[in-house]
């Protein structure tokens, strides 16, 4: 477990300081579209600050899959979980999501869609890399 903590603050101070590059780039986006005019210190400070601890946490969590002790698909329900509880929190702080039944019920469903999408993915690409080698190996 200590190796655990110690890779995911490891990756997480990695990773934090592209968080407020992303929230730089969204809000250059909503300035350019005329969707914002204009931030307070306490909306620009509270988004810096909690999109930074977003990419900690995202970058953080990838270390879940070094605990070898645990099964593939226990690893994928912890890092899912995490980058959920990680991203909604971070969405209902900033306002950026309606604090309502819908709209956080519309968040799961397109979370839990993107999040299988991806793995599916994943799943596929490692499964043609094992076989690829498999084949080599018989050769």
């Amino acid at each position: 477990m200590k190796k655990f903590w110690k890779e995911f603050i490891f990756r997480g101070l990695i990773c934090a300081g592209g968080g407020p590059i992303v929230l730089a780039v969204i809000y250059g986006i909503l300035g350019a579209t005329g969707t914002a005019e204009s931030f307070s210190p306490r909306e620009v400070c509270l988004g810096i600050l909690t999109i930074t601890l977003l990419a900690f946490v995202a970058a953080g969590m990838t270390a879940v899959y070094q605990m070898e002790q645990l099964p593939l698909p226990i690893m994928i329900l912890l890092h899912g979980g995490a980058l959920y509880l990680a991203y909604i929190l971070t969405y209902l702080i900033n306002g950026w999501l309606a604090n309502q039944l819908i709209p956080i019920l519309v968040f799961t469903g397109i979370f839990a869609a993107g999040y299988a999408i991806i793995w599916l993915v994943i799943y596929c690409v490692e499964k043609k890399k094992a076989a690829k080698l498999n084949k080599l190996l018989k050769e």
